[in-house]
């Protein structure tokens, strides 16, 4: 058998990157608590605050997506909503500090990483499959220092079944060569099982609230591992 026929059976694992491969949702949640200080959120007032932007953020999103820019637009929208006015020129300059604090915040992969992506590249084929801003999901690849691990980088303005199906046309696979692992019930195992992939849950306690669901109790394709290292039991 060639090089490239051997290549060609090698499954596909397809990886998540923000808080499957590094920290990124903590970021964010350090933002929206300098944010409600700005705003003048009282401590009893945050459980109703952060409702109320999640339900900006959820609606907003299927509008412009994900991302720094959109997430400050959001906070915008809250003050502006809460006060009753329009933002002022030192809340937008505050705001803007806080949204470019998410945007370059540093990217270190988590423990393991390197090691078990090194080890499974020996067996398997790579890809990354990310959602987010193109821009700013290729610059904290690029910071991460993973780029090199992967075949192919995928960035999804939203992870759904459809297009779960055709990226693994693009990669020339057949669903049950191709595994999607990642932090995200919604948008990593659910979705990625209903297109006939398989699904490795890693779960992260920083994992954003609007990426939860349930995950299923019977699936011959789902796989639940505690640690990015223990992959190295299942492929």
């Amino acid at each position: 058998m060639s090089d490239t026929e051997r290549m060609a059976h090698r499954p596909w694992l397809l990886f998540d990157a923000d808080d499957t491969l590094w920290d990124n949702n903590c970021f964010f949640e350090v933002a929206i608590s300098e944010f409600f200080e700005l705003a003048g959120v009282p401590p009893d007032g945050v459980e109703d605050a952060r409702e109320r932007l999640d339900r900006i953020e959820a609606r907003n999103i299927l509008r412009h997506g994900y991302g720094a820019a959109n997430f400050g637009r959001n906070l915008i929208e809250h003050l502006e909503s809460a006060k009753g006015r329009a933002a002022s020129p030192a809340e937008l300059a505050r705001i803007g500090q806080i949204v470019g604090g998410v945007r370059d915040h540093p990217v270190e992969p988590y423990a393991g990483v390197q090691e078990t992506l090194r080890a499974l590249a020996g067996r398997n084929r790579l890809g990354l499959a990310t959602k987010g801003e193109i821009s700013e999901q290729r610059a904290k690849i690029e910071r991460s220092g993973l780029a090199g691990h992967f075949e192919h980088v995928e960035y999804f303005p939203e992870k759904d079944a459809r297009r779960y199906r055709l990226l693994v046309k693009e990669l020339g696979a057949s669903p049950g060569a191709v595994w999607m692992i990642g932090n995200s019930p919604k948008s990593d195992v659910n979705p990625a099982l209903e297109a006939g992939l398989g699904a490795v849950l890693i779960p992260n306690r920083n994992t954003w609230s609007l990426e939860l669901q349930a995950v299923p109790q019977d699936h011959p394709r789902f796989r639940l591992v505690r640690r990015f290292r223990d992959l190295l039991d299942l492929f």
